[in-house]
């Protein structure tokens, strides 16, 4: 089975004692459930899970699942949430987004077009990220289809490219330059948390599933401002990290920080061979990417 992803506020350094995970919150819930309808893993017309059922796998309160099938049913994937029987995926809530469709938020668009990738025999991934933890938890959807059976790749390639561990970020950071460094440990922890529950996941499935899986992380010298996905070098998914101001408690001190969160973040997608756009778009960005990697990017440990 493949480890569970924590939500980047949360995310927590490898070791022997870690802190108790905190529940999901409804819309964290609602994200899982939306991926698996928009998958196929869960179909047009299919009773959902009794809400019992879903509190039960999620570790929640049913009012937590209340809330995200009801935000479900309020984007027309789910009908007879109110009745006392389990709600049904709507007739169209299992279709798949095309090359036309429009931008969504990244937790919406990722995880199904992610799990479109894993249908090709040989599967190649691309990412350049600030932490992964969006890859991370989409990735979750195609490890089900796989362990479900109705996914069967032969060879998969990931390679990352995320944020040098020895620069100064420009995002996360404190309003203040003369903060202390707990927000940029903060930060290497998430790193390297969601680099080695991803890596773990995949290679897993050498042992599980006699696929061959290579995983590959190498370092940038600059805080990427955007994000960008490569799936098999026919669909470019890009969108903007967009810092904003706000606060946080680190280590049990509030701390004014600039920061971005990525997962909810807007993704655009560009797909080869649906017009000449697009298909410049994606082969620029494949390019770029190569670049990237084969040139000023460096080695990447994933420890503290």
């Amino acid at each position: 089975m493949y480890r569970s992803a924590v939500d980047p506020e949360h995310a927590a350094a490898p070791g022997r004692n870690r802190p108790q995970r905190p529940q999901p919150s409804h819309h964290e819930v609602a994200d899982a459930l939306r991926a698996r309808i928009r998958s196929g893993l869960l179909r047009p017309g299919q009773r959902m899970p009794t809400q019992a059922a879903l509190a039960e796998e999620f570790g929640v309160e049913r009012g937590t699942v209340r809330q995200a099938l009801r935000v479900l049913r309020d984007e027309h994937l789910l009908t007879g949430v109110c009745r006392g029987s389990p709600a049904t995926v709507a007739p169209d809530g299992g279709a798949h987004p095309g090359p036309a469709a429009p931008p969504q938020p990244t937790m919406v668009a990722l995880a199904p077009r992610i799990a479109q990738a894993f249908a090709a025999p040989h599967v190649e991934i691309d990412a350049l990220c600030l932490t992964a933890v969006s890859l991370t938890l989409a990735l979750g959807e195609p490890l089900r289809l796989i362990h479900a059976g109705r996914l069967e790749p032969a060879k998969i390639d990931v390679r990352i490219l995320l944020p040098s561990r020895h620069i100064e970020l420009a995002f996360p950071a404190p309003v203040d330059p003369a903060a202390d460094g707990r927000l940029h440990r903060r930060w290497l922890a998430q790193r390297n948390a969601q680099g080695q529950v991803l890596r773990h996941n995949l290679l897993a499935l050498r042992a599980t599933h006699g696929i061959d899986v290579h995983v590959t992380f190498r370092a940038l010298p600059f805080t990427p401002p955007v994000k960008l996905y490569l799936l098999n070098g026919a669909q470019a998914l890009f969108a903007y990290y967009t810092p904003l101001r706000r606060e946080a408690e680190i280590d049990h001190q509030r701390l004014q920080l600039y920061d971005a969160v990525g997962t909810r973040s807007t993704l655009f997608a560009f797909a080869r061979g649906t017009g000449p756009r697009d298909t410049a778009f994606v082969e620029q960005s494949c390019a770029w990417f190569d670049a990237l990697w084969e040139t000023i990017s460096s080695e990447l440990v994933l420890t503290s």
